[in-house]
């Protein structure tokens, strides 16, 4: 190769490393300022340099003066955003990595049926009084869990019947109608436990408001397990997202690969599940915003997608605090309506070729 070629082709390297970094920046800069702000914002506002100062006082494990403040940002706002921003960031990169892996800009976490079984285990848990001793709440997220894993399992099985190949649409028909046929179980769980019904639908409609350190623990972990998982194997996504049988020709292992990537997005969807509650639009909504600034490279748009997730949920949980104040919405709700205004625009760009 000639030395002016070789010249030219590392100085593009680098301008691309240098617009990776500063996109990441950007991205981690507008994700603090929001963390910042919807702790800050509330019922009670606190103003921000205080804020600042307890956050930092609380990572640097120094001791609080104790204010007029300190509960309600320690013991409330925190741990409730904290829970938030991570699921953001889990169910943002769930849907990236769903839609590269079935090349269908539609895809989530929630396409396979896993979102809905997860939420069919959590309202037996709550319609039944499903418990585990000492831990009044680990019923509903132990069956969360455990039924999102389920969905996953016999979703796959019965594609598997119909086409030994698991092709994606098959994969997505399935999913589809599994997760009709699950809704409608629910429904019937709903009918049963009519002094529950009012917890049932608040939860199905998502809800972080109880969320503590516990549930941001569980969430870091399965965030940072699944995304480090999906990041191992953004390569194989961009094939994907190409279509299998590019991926195939270029000696990705399809069935292997792809049932590691929708195991780790279903152990992602089912822990915000059981966390959260169902909650949608964000799997879609966040991946499509974020891709218009990076680009489709994964190894690119997966770190960023969490970034984005998270700053998307952050938003929509403010508003879901505010607009009714001192009411909250489900921040299910919040999602929806934004996430479903966010597609049509992006839809009718698409259509006008402005996409």
């Amino acid at each position: 190769m000639p030395v002016k070629e070789k010249g030219n082709e590392n100085s593009i390297r680098k301008a691309r490393r240098t617009y990776g970094l500063f996109v990441y920046l950007f991205f981690a800069g507008i994700t603090l300022l929001t963390f910042l702000l919807c702790v800050s914002t509330g019922s009670v506002p606190v103003p921000a340099g205080e804020t600042a100062r307890m956050l930092l006082r609380a990572v640097l494990r120094q001791d609080q003066p104790q204010t007029a403040f300190t509960s309600i940002i320690l013991s409330s706002r925190l741990p409730r955003v904290l829970c938030v921003a991570l699921t953001g960031a889990a169910l943002s990169v769930s849907g990236t990595a769903m839609q590269g892996l079935l090349k269908n800009p539609l895809a989530d976490g929630s396409t396979l049926g896993v979102s809905s079984g997860a939420s069919l285990g959590a309202a037996a848990a709550i319609a039944f009084d499903i418990t585990l001793p000492s831990l009044p709440f680990a019923g509903t997220f132990v069956l969360a869990v455990v039924f999102a894993f389920l969905s996953l399992l016999i979703t796959l099985a019965i594609a598997w019947k119909m086409d030994h190949s698991l092709s994606t649409n098959t994969i997505i028909l399935v999913g589809v109608v599994y997760a009709m046929l699950v809704n409608s179980i629910l429904s019937l769980v709903v009918t049963f436990a009519s002094d529950k019904v009012k917890n049932i639908t608040f939860w199905t409609m998502g809800s972080l408001a109880g969320a503590g350190y516990s549930g941001a623990l569980v969430l870091s972990v399965s965030l940072a397990a699944g995304g480090i998982i999906l990041f191992r194997f953004a390569g194989e996504l961009n094939a994907f997202a190409i279509g299998e049988d590019n991926a195939r020709n270029i000696g990705v292992d399809v069935r292997r690969v792809r049932w590691i990537i929708l195991a780790a997005v279903s152990l992602m969807t089912g822990i915000c599940v059981a966390v959260g509650g169902s909650i949608a639009f964000v799997g879609l909504a966040a991946p499509h915003i974020v891709r218009r600034i990076t680009g489709p490279n994964h190894y690119r748009l997966l770190p960023a997608a969490a970034f984005g997730g998270a700053v998307f949920l952050m938003l929509c949980d403010l508003a879901a605090r505010m607009i009714l104040n001192p009411v909250q919405l489900p921040i299910g709700v919040v999602t929806s309506m934004v996430g479903s205004v966010l597609f049509i625009g992006i839809f009718y760009r698409g259509r006008k070729g402005q996409v």
